[in-house]
């Protein structure tokens, strides 16, 4: 069977407003194998994770287990915890980090208020080079294994960064996939020269949008409406947009603002459409027609600032 990631690409599937939404990432180191349920298959224990799930679901926070590429060795020792938390809407992204003893400790974080992007002096601000992770766990997608492994080590072995294996960023079908903190801006079919052009350019405030899925901090409509804007009006600073709330435009379509921080402002439409021909959306998955967000009209407000 063709893999997901190939089959996607060859039909040139388009990766924009295709990002996982979550304002805001809880990441928990855990080396050692992954299972697909990786939160309830590993060694973290499977009730602290299970009691994590619950606790996250619904509140604008994505949780997922992270280690450091290479050889993940299978000790059965206990080993402390390295724990990343990062909010990415525009106006005031931030990553927060901690090691613990035992994960199980973040059952008593404020959920609804770390989605908000409230972080309750939660462990120490991250001083360093943008976040980046990259999707490997072959139990849920061999795609992601195959492809992203090799990006991991060849990020990691380039210096200068601070990159980490991760379990899940959803799209296997676009692999290799990343995501890079704050600002939470996602890529897919992500090679080497262009993973490490996406870091520095995160680095300096700035977005890339070549192999751009969009940024998790926004329901996919806004992901397709903030990229959109950014195409029409050439506009890199990642800081420089926000995206107000989809307004419903029939059955299947939005109303999305978008605002400059210059005063500039724009109402695009984005409809939603399924994708064709069906593809696997995952490998040894039946095939399937995946939404798809489609930007069909971009207006100027009237009386915006120019």
């Amino acid at each position: 069977m063709t893999p997901c990631s190939r089959a996607s690409a060859a039909l040139d599937e388009p990766l924009a407003a295709t990002a996982a939404v979550a304002p805001t990432w809880l990441l928990i180191e855990q080396a050692g194998p992954w299972g697909a349920k990786a939160l309830r298959s590993s060694h973290l224990d499977p009730e602290a994770g299970r009691a994590l799930e619950r606790l996250t679901e619904g509140t604008g926070v994505r949780i997922a287990l992270i280690r450091r590429p290479g050889r993940h060795a299978d000790l059965h020792r206990p080993t402390r915890h390295r724990v990343i938390l990062a909010h990415t809407a525009p106006h005031a992204p931030w990553i927060r980090t901690a090691w613990l003893d035992d994960p199980a400790e973040l059952a008593a974080l404020d959920f609804p208020a770390l989605g908000a992007g409230a972080h309750g002096g939660f462990g120490d601000p991250y001083e360093g080079p943008p976040v980046a992770l990259v999707c490997t766990n072959g139990r849920r997608d061999r795609c992601c294994a195959v492809q992203g492994r090799p990006l991991a080590d060849e990020l990691a072995r380039s210096g200068g960064n601070d990159v980490w294996e991760v379990t899940h960023l959803g799209g296997h079908r676009f692999a290799p996939t990343m995501l890079v903190l704050p600002h939470g801006y996602a890529y897919g079919r992500v090679e080497g020269h262009h993973a490490k052009d996406v870091l520095e350019a995160i680095g300096a405030g700035r977005v890339v949008l070549t192999g751009c899925r969009g940024r998790s901090a926004w329901e996919r409509p806004g992901q397709a409406a903030d990229l959109a804007v950014r195409e029409l009006t050439g506009e890199e600073r990642a800081d420089a947009l926000a995206v107000g709330p989809a307004e419903p435009r029939g059955e299947d379509g939005w109303t999305v603002p978008v605002g400059h921080r210059d005063g500039r402002a724009w109402r695009v439409a984005v409809t939603r459409s399924l994708a064709q021909p069906p593809r696997p959306e995952s490998c040894g998955a039946a095939l399937g027609t995946p939404a798809r967000m489609e930007v069909t009209g971009i207006e100027p407000v009237a009386g915006a600032a120019r």
